[in-house]
């Protein structure tokens, strides 16, 4: 891509990021609040955010304040919702607000995503050793700047 292309699609993954942070608003979760799309030939097949299965309570955090195991991770909400509906996964970006973890990282590769973009690095960096690992595009991305 020439340089002119390059800030086009830099100044657009700031804006789908934003939205990711917009939508991370609706998650209950209290230590943390992460949103994701799932953006294909421009348009958002999926988003999601961080939040407990669907039917259970909308409490994320047991009484310690530590997040409750069942919890799902805002990229396997959006990755799950793509799979009910009629859209393909297979070679769209994934933005979300917080780089993903291991397990996130496993449903990205066999979701088909080819990219991730991200604002904010989890405390573990295993999920992005694993996407770098087979060859996903991964950007770090501040929509700060």
């Amino acid at each position: 891509m020439k340089s002119n292309n390059l800030d086009k699609q830099k100044d657009i993954d700031k804006k789908y990021l934003a939205m990711a942070k917009i939508w991370a608003g609706n998650s209950y979760c209290e230590r943390r609040k992460v949103g994701a799309l799932i953006v294909k030939d421009k348009m958002i097949i999926s988003d999601g955010y961080n939040g407990t299965p669907s039917g259970f309570e909308n409490h994320c955090e047991d009484e310690h304040g530590r997040t409750k195991d069942y919890v799902l991770h805002a990229e396997a909400n959006a990755i799950t919702k793509v799979a009910k509906s009629s859209n393909s996964s297979e070679g769209a970006t994934l933005y979300v607000t917080t780089s993903p973890c291991i397990e996130c990282s496993k449903l990205i590769i066999q979701s088909g995503i080819k990219r991730v973009v991200f604002s904010d690095l989890y405390h573990t960096h295993n999920g992005l050793e694993l996407l770098n690992r087979v060859g996903i595009q991964v950007e770090h991305l501040s929509i700060e700047e």
